[in-house]
């Protein structure tokens, strides 16, 4: 099987990715700065502890051991803050993910996987939004994903690798065995957020409820992190095939608001959960909901968590079991 340097490896998705690596007999190298993964994610898998920008820990990662392919995590990835600093994003985004193909090609490496988002489509002109749909972001995290996306298409088309994209819509859920979660700080995504409020009794903010949606908040697809993984696998055996370089979406291609969500929340946990309304936050579109059936018929990927309610029922499940996160 191949070695497989994971960047960002103890993070949310990509410390799930790793567990899947692990289980199809991979041996994957996570390299990891800590910033927001955590060392207890990477568990007993090779861990190199560095950041993107360090290009000697980099080049020495390369040298120590015999990496077949990369799959990439380690981004900065929170719109509000893109808005407030791009200049950070487009630093390490851009610039040093574009350092890390330089050292991918002194070590003739032609097989990547990319971490990309739904984030460079923008505000969608159709629903649900294909591939081929304009990428015209609204912020500058979804500009840097698109633009380092076009500097992988260069180059492929020079030849010097083959890649596949995957466009994450709203990653959510646990691993269903309890091992690994999901544990930010500060915490912004949606379902965490909600199941922290059902444990410590705390309320959740809504950001705009005067979206040109049925109850007026952002409507969202959410895919499971194990659903997520397993694409990654996928994507990551079509390249060993010798398959052509692409770009997949990655959603259930269901849409749930903002609402709806904390509603699923409320039943599964059983807790009287209180939602407070505020202001919208910059950047952020009213609807973003995936057609993932090109990943679906090309690389035969099926989703096996696919319902919000189980989503989210995995999620509490380790947040029950892991009131301070990783921290126990």
């Amino acid at each position: 099987m191949s070695t497989i340097l994971v960047t960002g490896g103890a993070g949310y998705i990509g410390s799930h990715v790793v567990k899947e690596l692990l289980g199809q007999g991979h041996q994957p190298i996570l390299y990891d700065n800590l910033q927001t993964g955590h060392r207890k994610a990477a568990r007993d898998a090779l861990f190199v502890e560095g950041n993107l920008a360090d290009q000697e820990r980099l080049k020495e990662t390369f040298l120590s051991y015999p990496i077949d392919a990369v799959m990439h995590f380690a981004a900065d990835c929170l719109v509000g803050e893109s808005v407030k600093d791009p200049l950070k994003y487009f630093e390490n985004n851009v610039k040093n993910s574009l350092q890390l193909l330089d050292i991918i090609e002194e070590h003739n490496i032609h097989k990547f996987v990319f971490s990309s988002s739904a984030a460079v489509y923008g505000e969608p002109e159709k629903i649900p939004i294909p591939e081929e749909h304009p990428c015209i972001p609204t912020n500058p995290y979804g500009e840097t994903k698109w633009i380092f996306e076009k500097i992988l298409q260069t180059f492929q088309d020079l030849g010097k690798l083959n890649y596949i994209s995957l466009r994450y819509f709203n990653a959510a859920g646990a691993d269903p065995e309890g091992a690994l979660g999901e544990d930010h700080f500060p915490e912004t995504h949606l379902i965490p957020l909600v199941l922290k409020a059902a444990l410590n009794g705390d309320s959740v903010p809504i950001y705009g409820t005067d979206y040109n949606t049925p109850d007026g908040t952002c409507i969202r697809d959410y895919i499971h992190v194990i659903d997520l993984a397993q694409a990654h696998i996928l994507a990551l055996n079509k390249l060993e095939e010798g398959g052509i370089s692409g770009i997949y979406n990655l959603g259930n291609g269901n849409g749930y608001s903002v609402k709806e969500v904390i509603e699923t929340a409320r039943k599964v946990t059983g807790k009287k959960i209180i939602s407070i309304e505020s202001s919208r936050r910059p950047g952020d579109p009213a609807r973003l909901v995936a057609s993932s059936e090109k990943i679906r018929k090309e690389l035969g990927w099926v989703p096996k968590y696919p319902d919000l309610e189980t989503i989210v029922e995995t999620a509490w499940r380790w947040h029950r079991n892991h009131p301070k996160g990783y921290g126990e």
